[in-house]
């Protein structure tokens, strides 16, 4: 069952010890952390790790995508895994009109390869499928990045296409596949 809290304690079940909660201030320090413990490897896959610095950064960076959380235009959730922050699972975009949203995510490095990402991605997209805020679901990522090309196939995206050097990453711009799942109706 899907709890109605308010935003600051917007929470979604995942599974037991597992849930997403709406980006909030009082994740600001363990986010920080968490960001700063994954910097190298993050840079691998996204752009702005290099541009976090003090946790103020951090901070900023969440209360903005808070209010853009609030006004519907983008939702940032943290993956809480018992007491820990874990990782962020997102849209980054949301097109109103269309109701389409643009998934975002990235997990600790020491959390990857246990199923977090794709249990949590499963209720993330329930929750917003029986909002009805949502019903065409996209990912887009890096040719070269298999794990996140595994994650859209697992949970049941296809592959619509490639954008020829859409991410500038690194100095280089790199192609993206993207993929899409529509659900029309409400989930069970």
């Amino acid at each position: 069952m899907i709890e109605e809290l308010p935003l600051q304690d917007e929470k979604i079940p995942v599974s037991k010890g597992l849930s997403l909660h709406a980006a909030h201030e009082r994740f600001v320090s363990p986010l920080h952390q968490l960001v700063l413990s994954n910097r190298h490897w993050l840079q691998h896959s996204l752009n702005w790790p290099q541009f976090v610095g003090g946790e103020d950064d951090t901070r900023q960076n969440l209360l903005s995508n808070r209010m853009l959380h609030q006004r519907g235009y983008a939702k940032v959730f943290m993956i809480v895994q018992g007491d820990d922050v874990v990782g962020v699972l997102s849209f980054n975009a949301i097109e109103p009109l269309n109701k389409t949203g643009y998934i975002g995510y990235w997990l600790d490095e020491a959390h990857q390869g246990q199923g977090i990402i794709t249990r949590c991605l499963q209720a993330f997209m329930h929750y917003y499928a029986q909002q009805g805020e949502v019903r065409r679901f996209v990912i887009k990522c890096r040719v070269e990045n298999e794990r996140s090309n595994q994650v859209a196939l697992r949970n049941g995206f296809l592959l619509e296409g490639c954008l020829k050097q859409a991410e500038f990453l690194n100095g280089h711009y790199h192609d993206q596949n993207i993929y899409a799942r529509i659900i029309d109706e409400v989930l069970e």
